[in-house]
């Protein structure tokens, strides 16, 4: 291989971390550089040239070329986050084929990988998909879809990763790294974006050496948005909010072989929540509308208007964290201790009738408190014939959630007519009014809330070792075993309506209940949102239940190199996820969850035709998957517990095209059948056999040119491309809110995004400026339906996605 075709191939294999296009771009298109500002290309060694370009991950635990890591993966790197302007990994979504980040509400975000995710955002369960910072597992959902700041790049691992990344990884792992600290200079960055719907964005860095051996990086971000959707009544944005956040970042090179980074975040969320948009015909007030609410007769959201009546429709969090990581290297390898703190706090309440109407009111609150400690001992070391990684871990949890939901008395009385056949409420006003009792019984708030604690603990030894059989040949074996143990709390008291309660005591005390056949205690006990025959019987009462799950995760993994560019492996893979609880049933709770999956795939790099081109294979098995289910069949919803089996199988394309230095493109693909081995739905209905919603396919591409102005700059065109198809339904899926086909609108149909980036620069990059479109085109779906009105009130509202984002950006770097 000459040199020209050894660094292209390293800097092949660089573009599929999203790290090279830009740079080999730069290469063609810059100015010629003085001869003392970089050396000579032809005064490079063939090992220099290598070394310098080579880029890694850490995909297992270990740093390693690219193409050299037997693994499904997906890195995003710098270069992608810039041009696609992402705030978060939710604006990623889509981008990577195969994974769907639901960061509708991020303080209740969800993931799904290769069709595989958790039903539910309670603490009695855990996600299927683990978010990993600097390989601190970063918990629940309601932190782990934070601002990025300062993200040196994204590995997307699909498939179980039980033994490399540990607890929570059933799906597959995202592993976010962040940049580090330098001596090697003072640097910095000032960049500021405005955009439409008063979009207001502001980030900054500086890097500074505090010696020769120990340096501070600090990162501040500041985001606002005025809303893209405003009440109809009132003019008042629905969804305008915004966001701070702070990152310092310390290292210190102790001694030749000893390093400390220490690393502190504080996030600050402050917005509203999201809006639903009421779907159903309301006749003019105080009229009701039909009841139950018809599906047929449903309105296509994106014709209504929008209206609320939440008092504080607010989602916030409060973040802070902490990360210590020491490293020491011995003669046989090294030692890597991480030591990490994680606290949030998360409000978010949600309208959920649509209207703004008192007597259909009803909104969701959840209230969460959330601390986690990780402490992590890892040794590594390689020789000539292996590489090898040991460990053990200590994960804990304190977590603290209230679910509530709010009416008021007025919604109350609509309830009690439906569901009882009496508007209960509206009789009594009219008898205290006829006998001139001064009372009000309605305008008066009422709720109702579950409240959960979870103390948990996780313990783990793990072990990775590969095995260079021979210079072609690797076998890797790799095997985990977990303890996780868990306690949980029930209480759920009876309603909680003051001003309501005494103003029917009063009219006990008049004797106009029990003209009526009433009493005080009558009311006392009327529950409506949780009135499931297990909450009934346990009003008022703390509930605990203790339960542990143990687990042995291995991993068997052979690739063979071909040739320099060529790798083929198979994989087999455990995954585990352990037991939990509903929290909206006291006693109920689910074994662990097992997944088994194998792979196989290609790695190829054609250095002649400059591609680069990744293809796997695989099939997997998913047994007891955990789901909390809301059931709106009853007049009453209610959340139950259910399980399913399921099993899929699929295959993944990745490739880049290096046409010349100056222009690449990207291509990424996911094709999944997913299938249900054996599942009836809460309601009775048997889905055995039947598919699970996921869509058959989904892709996406880019194109990036980069057109030299020799002493002007130049000029950065980046184009990409998302599509997701259209989910596949199963009988029962237009009652689960993932697929569904209604008269005047779909859910789960096919989705398009196409994002434009256009950026000049100055020659020395000191200076830049852009333009960007997110969803060029305007392409928008109904997210979700919210039902919980639909039985009790008649009400039903629909989600909906973010329009069309665009602005302008100026980057400034010293």
């Amino acid at each position: 291989m000459t040199l020209k075709q050894g660094i292209l191939s390293v800097c092949l294999r660089r573009a599929l971390a999203g790290a090279c296009a830009l740079p080999l771009a730069a290469m063609a298109q810059q100015s010629p550089p003085e001869p003392a500002a970089q050396p000579a290309a032809d005064a490079a060694q063939p090992g220099d040239a290598l070394t310098l370009d080579r880029i890694v991950v850490t995909a297992q635990s270990r740093e390693q070329e690219l193409q050299d890591v037997p693994i499904a993966l997906q890195v995003v790197g710098q270069d992608v986050l810039e041009t696609s302007v992402a705030r978060d990994i939710g604006d990623l979504d889509g981008f990577i084929p195969g994974l769907v980040v639901d960061d509708m509400q991020p303080t209740q975000a969800g993931f799904r990988l290769r069709g595989l995710s958790t039903g539910d955002f309670g603490i009695g369960t855990d996600p299927t998909v683990g978010v990993y910072v600097d390989g601190v597992y970063a918990g629940r959902g309601g932190g782990t879809v934070l601002p990025f700041i300062d993200v040196e790049r994204i590995e997307v691992l699909k498939g179980p990763q039980g033994t490399l990344f540990g607890r929570n990884t059933a799906a597959g792992a995202i592993s976010i790294i962040t940049q580090q600290p330098s001596t090697e200079g003072f640097e910095g960055r000032a960049r500021l974006r405005l955009g439409n719907y008063e979009q207001r964005y502001f980030d900054g860095m500086l890097n500074v050496p505090l010696g020769e051996d120990v340096a501070l990086r600090v990162n501040a971000l500041h985001s606002e948005t005025g809303g893209w959707l405003d009440d109809a009544a009132t003019g008042k944005s629905l969804n305008d909010g915004d966001n701070q956040a702070l990152r310092a970042a310390l290292r210190w090179n102790i001694g030749d072989n000893t390093s400390l980074s220490f690393s502190w975040d504080h996030e600050k969320l402050d917005q509203r929540s999201r809006p639903t948009i009421g779907i159903v015909d309301l006749p003019p007030a105080p009229g009701l509308p039909a009841f139950p609410a018809n599906p047929d007769d449903y309105r296509n959201p994106f014709d209504q208007p929008a209206y609320t009546d939440v008092a504080g429709n607010d989602e916030g969090r409060t973040f802070d964290g902490a990360t210590l990581i020491l490293e020491h290297g011995f003669d046989w390898g090294r030692l890597t201790s991480t030591t990490a703190w994680r606290n949030f706090d998360t409000i978010n309440r949600a309208e959920e009738d649509g209207t703004n109407r008192r007597y259909l009111y009803i909104d969701t609150v959840n209230l969460e408190d959330n601390t986690t400690w990780y402490q992590e001992f890892k040794f590594s070391g390689s020789s000539d014939r292996f590489d090898w990684v040991a460990g053990a871990s200590y994960f804990q949890e304190d977590a603290r959630q209230t679910s509530q939901v709010d009416l008021y008395s007025d919604s109350i009385d609509t309830a009690a007519n439906y569901v009882f056949g009496m508007p209960i409420f509206s009789l009594l006003q009219g008898a205290a009014d006829g006998y001139g009792i001064p009372v009000q019984l309605f305008g008066n708030p009422w709720m109702e809330a579950y409240h959960n604690t979870l103390d948990a603990k996780a313990y783990a030894v793990f072990g990775d070792v590969i095995w260079h059989a021979t210079d072609r040949l690797n076998l890797t074996f790799g095997l985990r075993y977990t303890r996780d143990q868990k306690r949980f709390t029930w209480f759920n008291d009876y309603h909680k309506a003051d001003e309501l309660n005494q103003a029917l005591q009063v009219l006990d005390q008049a004797g106009i209940l029990a003209g009526l056949g009433l009493n005080a205690d009558y009311f006392a006990g009327l529950d409506l949102a949780f009135q499931d025959p297990v909450s009934m019987a346990n009003k008022g009462k703390l509930n605990s239940a203790s339960n542990s799950w143990s687990d042995v995760s291995p991993r068997l993994v052979v690739d063979y190199h071909l040739s320099d560019d060529a790798m083929v492996f198979a994989s087999l893979a455990k995954g585990y996820k352990a037991g939990g609880y509903n929290a909206f049933s006291p006693g109920a709770h689910f074994d662990n969850e097992e997944v088994w999956n194998f792979e196989t795939g290609i790695k190829r790099t054609f250095v002649d035709e400059r591609v680069q081109l990744e293809a796997s294979a695989f099939r997997y098995v998913y047994d007891n998957r955990q789901a909390i289910w809301l059931d709106t069949t009853p007049q009453v919803p209610r959340y139950v517990t259910n399980v399913s089996d399921l099993t899929a199988w699929g295959m993944e394309l990745s490739t880049r095209w290096f046409p010349s230095r100056a222009f690449n493109m990207d291509f990424n693909a996911s094709w999944i059948n997913s299938t249900y081995d054996d599942y009836v739905t809460p309601d009775g209905r048997d889905l055995s056999g039947q598919v699970t919603g996921e869509p058959w396919f989904s892709y996406s591409a880019s194109a990036n040119y980069l057109v030299d102005l020799a002493d002007s700059g130049r000029l950065r065109f980046t184009v990409r491309h998302a599509y997701r198809g259209a989910s596949r339904c199963n009988t029962s899926s237009s009652t689960q809110g993932n697929c569904g086909r209604y008269m005047n609108f779909t859910i789960g149909e096919e989705q398009n995004r196409t994002d434009v980036f256009v950026q000049w620069s100055s020659p020395t990059d000191t200076w830049a400026v852009a333009l960007y479109a997110n969803n060029m085109f305007n392409n928008r779906f109904v997210h979700g339906l919210n039902q919980y009105g639909t039985t009790v009130f008649g009400t039903t509202g629909a989600t909906i996605s973010e329009p069309r984002y665009y602005g302008m950006e100026l980057r400034y770097r010293f």
